[in-house]
């Protein structure tokens, strides 16, 4: 699987994003699981016109990371071709603060903490894949400023440590957490078993942003949005987890075809309390 990576890496970004929505086609009709996990999911998000578009849009997200994880960091970064927010960026720099991205399962993902890395160090959490030779793909892919924390107490130390050095901190908010790591917080209308760590990093006095990568049309690159919180985070743990969670629900309004509808984020985890 390793040589097919870097083989895949190797091919211009317009082949991959067809190839890839190609494979998007093929897993729906091929699991029954997913399908009903995409429809489900998008029908209780009332966004069930962007059903047709998100199910390419999937596969493409799938092969376009060995040209993410395995080119060179400055050519990953340069495919980020436009950029919206950035002066968010620039004032929290200003300022001195920390800055923690929020970044959904939402287009390319992935490059958006290369894209920052390009400029200054960013701490991202991260979890181990089972398969060696992926994470050895991953973790060989990242730029000298762009750090992986585990996604255990010592990686959350350091996310901290970063944030309250005036550094940058990424993580993705809508990851299912395991039990006693999250609390059920409403997500487009159904109660989902949410992470708090992003409410609680946000007391560090961290700025907090919401970014994602928009997938341009015929591997034409990425657009990089950034967007403040609506409001300042406030009241007790469970409504700032809400609110996170509503934050989420109106970016991924922005661009519905490219969230990846397919995860299953209404799973509880093994010994977590059911919700109320």
């Amino acid at each position: 699987m390793g040589i097919l990576f870097r083989l895949l890496a190797r091919l211009p970004l317009p082949v991959l994003h067809n190839l890839g929505a190609l494979l998007g086609w093929l897993v729906w009709l091929l699991s029954p699981t997913y399908r009903r996990h995409l429809r489900e999911n998008i029908a209780l998000a009332g966004l069930g016109e962007a059903k047709a578009a998100a199910i390419p849009e999937a596969g493409k997200g799938i092969l376009e990371l060995p040209k993410i994880w395995l080119r060179p960091h400055a050519e990953v970064a340069g495919r980020v071709v436009k950029v919206s927010g950035w002066e968010l960026v620039e004032g929290a720099w200003a300022d001195g603060r920390g800055i923690l991205f929020l970044t959904p399962h939402l287009g390319c993902f992935e490059i958006t903490a290369q894209y920052y890395a390009r400029y200054r160090p960013m701490t991202v959490l991260y979890r181990r894949p089972r398969q060696a030779w992926l994470a050895s793909l991953i973790e060989d892919g990242r730029g000298a400023n762009l750090r992986l924390a585990p996604a255990d107490l010592s990686g959350v130390r350091r996310l901290i440590k970063a944030l309250r050095t005036g550094e940058a901190a990424g993580m993705l908010p809508d990851q299912a957490p395991g039990a006693g790591e999250g609390i059920w917080a409403p997500f487009f209308g159904r109660p989902a078993y949410t992470m708090t760590l992003a409410a609680r990093l946000a007391e560090t006095g961290a700025t907090v942003l919401f970014a994602y990568a928009e997938r341009l049309y015929y591997g034409a690159g990425y657009h990089l949005k950034l967007f403040p919180l609506s409001r300042p985070l406030t009241g007790d743990l469970a409504a700032r987890v809400a609110q996170i969670n509503a934050e989420l629900e109106s970016l991924i309004r922005h661009c519905p075809e490219q969230y990846l509808w397919g995860y299953n984020r209404y799973k509880a985890p093994a010994g977590a309390p059911h919700p109320a």
